[in-house]
């Protein structure tokens, strides 16, 4: 029987930032982890009349579970995370317009004269057995159930040149990229930047909109189940994800045109690499074929996915057909 390794973390093993932090511990590549994580507001908002401004440091938000060191793992190493399940661990998620953040508000970037929208908090109770959360509005009595889907919103590893980043920053590296992509079943790639790779999982969402519009989603503690695998070399640019239907890549910048044009390149790059196409071909058959979904328009920068069908693509298999072995494993775990 494969063993799983399980780690809970206290409060004071939380990371905040990717990179400047000692790993959690070391784990061997194939192992597979069950790591409980946070959510975002560091479990401070529990009720309708607890407020962001009064409850939660905002120095202290996104914690994360790790940094795990991998052993063997080197720069230009490709790390790859496969997301086995994804369980939430309360029955309860919070979300909240906290003041001058979000989508549709000015913020300390995007500066207007205009008073801050109300800092308002919502809560969502879970049915685990319908696998819905509510939403009940703060000025009405309306109730809607909406589907559990749940995602990570943080999946990166150290970035490189020593650097230390918030965790409420996207980028190369991977971190708060926020999209709904980041599930059960998806494979996350990641290049190595570090010896050991030092990556980290957490910002548990029960489910989110594209683009995140307020800057919060249903935002919730969660168990997840997932295989490390490494690919020495390899490392590709920014962050690639693959599903059975997709492969995916993550770009992130400001303004948002910059982060889509990121996440296009680098599916240009990742076709002409498995298809040997001219980069001018494979930028036309991009064109045709990509889907791009917002992840998150509200964080210190943007992140945008593109997608690319596989069932409209030639059959081949990325990085060596690692998704279909790791998802074949993890059938072998949950039975499935």
């Amino acid at each position: 029987m494969t063993e799983i390794i399980e780690v809970t973390p206290t409060l004071d093993q939380y990371a905040f930032t990717f990179g400047g932090v000692a790993p959690l511990r070391k784990v061997a590549p194939g192992s597979v982890l069950r790591l409980w994580s946070d959510d975002a507001f560091c479990g401070a908002l529990r009720s309708v009349t607890d407020l962001s401004s009064e409850k939660v440091n905002l120095h202290f938000v996104n914690p994360q579970t790790g940094p795990f060191y991998v052993e063997g793992a080197e720069p230009g190493d490709t790390l790859a995370l496969h997301l086995v399940s994804l369980e939430p661990a309360r029955d309860w998620g919070a979300s909240a317009t906290i003041p001058f953040f979000g989508g549709l508000t000015s913020t300390d970037r995007t500066v207007m004269l205009q008073e801050a929208l109300p800092d308002t908090t919502w809560i969502y109770h879970l049915d685990s057995a319908a696998r819905t959360v509510q939403f009940q509005a703060r000025h009405s009595e309306h109730r809607i159930d909406l589907p559990l889907e749940p995602m990570l919103g943080t999946v990166g590893v150290a970035p490189a040149f020593n650097e230390v980043r918030s965790s409420l920053v996207p980028d190369r590296f991977g971190g708060n990229m926020d999209t709904p992509q980041m599930r059960a079943g998806t494979t996350c790639y990641l290049g190595v930047n570090v010896e050991g790779a030092l990556f980290s999982i957490g910002d548990g969402h029960y489910r989110q909109g594209e683009g995140e519009s307020c800057g919060t989603a249903v935002e919730g503690a969660m168990t997840t189940t997932l295989i490390v695998e490494l690919i020495k070399g390899s490392a590709p640019g920014w962050p690639r994800l693959e599903d059975d239907d997709h492969i995916m890549t993550v770009g992130s910048s400001r303004p948002l045109e910059d982060a889509w044009r990121v996440s296009q390149v680098e599916m240009v790059t990742w076709l002409s690499e498995l298809y040997g196409l001219h980069t001018m071909d494979a930028y036309q058959l991009l064109s045709q074929i990509s889907e791009t979904p917002l992840a998150n328009v509200v964080d210190v920068n943007y992140s945008v996915v593109t997608k690319a069908r596989k069932s409209l693509l030639p059959a081949t298999a990325a990085f060596d057909g690692l998704h279909d072995d790791l998802r074949a494993r993890a059938a072998e775990l949950t039975g499935a």
